[in-house]
């Protein structure tokens, strides 16, 4: 297994240093890395065409909306400006049909069938062929498993994560979503509670996923260290910091 030292690695010393978070009073530091977890949306994988512009028009059409594709980047820069958490961070689905709803609409389709447009578009995000793994997640989950550690998920939505895996061929220990835990990441009890199925401590995982509040903030705060993932290169500043998987393994010194 090999060691995770905070402050050194034997690849690269100067990013693993960037690991490093100050722990609160009596908190222990670990020396060994026993498990990785990862976000799974936009981390692990992204969304298929059913799910983009394209899947919003032809989903308006069996409602009878006639959706501009052209405004759909407009429409949910503003649906996710004015996205609101559960205030006790449980899993609503209706925040989703809401902020869906507002991405139809901005897109044209001012009619009472929105609201039934948009439960269908969220519904489909539950659907394991509507996604497609990034090129980069094969290999990066390889070595990690062939340096002996431990793969859990933990993600928001509304999918079987385990079964999510399954489907695409992922070989993972662990997984947990925000629907069938009842909680959303940031908060605390989801990311314990893949800790438990993976039978470490908070101080023998990383995290690795591409939302800062959610991933970085929300594990960082039970313990855990945290890689953000920046496919989209709009958080340079931020450290530690990939912007693809087939940064990890050298980052963690496998």
């Amino acid at each position: 297994m090999p060691r995770f030292e905070l402050g050194t690695s034997p690849t690269r010393t100067e990013r693993a240093t960037r690991l490093r978070h100050t722990p609160k009073p009596g908190h222990r530091v670990a020396s060994v890395l026993r498990a990785v977890l990862f976000d799974v949306d936009f981390t692990l994988a992204r969304p298929g065409p059913e799910l983009g512009p394209d899947g919003y028009v032809r989903a308006g059409e069996r409602h009878g909306l006639r959706l501009d594709p052209d405004r759909y980047e407009a429409a949910r820069h503003a649906a996710r400006a004015d996205l609101r958490r559960h205030p006790e961070l449980e899993h609503d689905d209706e925040i989703w049909f809401r902020f869906t709803e507002r991405i139809v609409r901005g897109m044209g389709g001012e009619a009472d069938s929105a609201y039934d447009c948009a439960v269908e578009i969220t519904r489909a995000w539950e659907r394991h062929e509507n996604f497609e793994i990034y090129e980069d997640v094969p290999d990066a989950l390889t070595a990690i498993r062939a340096a002996g550690l431990r793969i859990g998920l933990v993600s928001n939505s509304a999918r079987d994560v385990r079964e999510f895996a399954r489907h695409h061929g992922l070989e993972v220990d662990a997984g947990i979503s925000s629907f069938h835990h009842g909680r959303t990441k940031p908060h605390a009890s989801i990311f314990r509670a893949v800790l438990d199925l993976l039978g470490v401590e908070s101080d023998e995982a990383v995290m690795v996923g591409d939302t800062i509040a959610d991933d970085i903030e929300g594990a960082r705060a039970l313990g855990m260290r945290a890689i953000l993932v920046d496919r989209a290169g709009v958080h340079r500043e931020f450290e530690p910091r990939i912007e693809t998987l087939n940064e990890l393994p050298p980052l963690l010194g496998l």
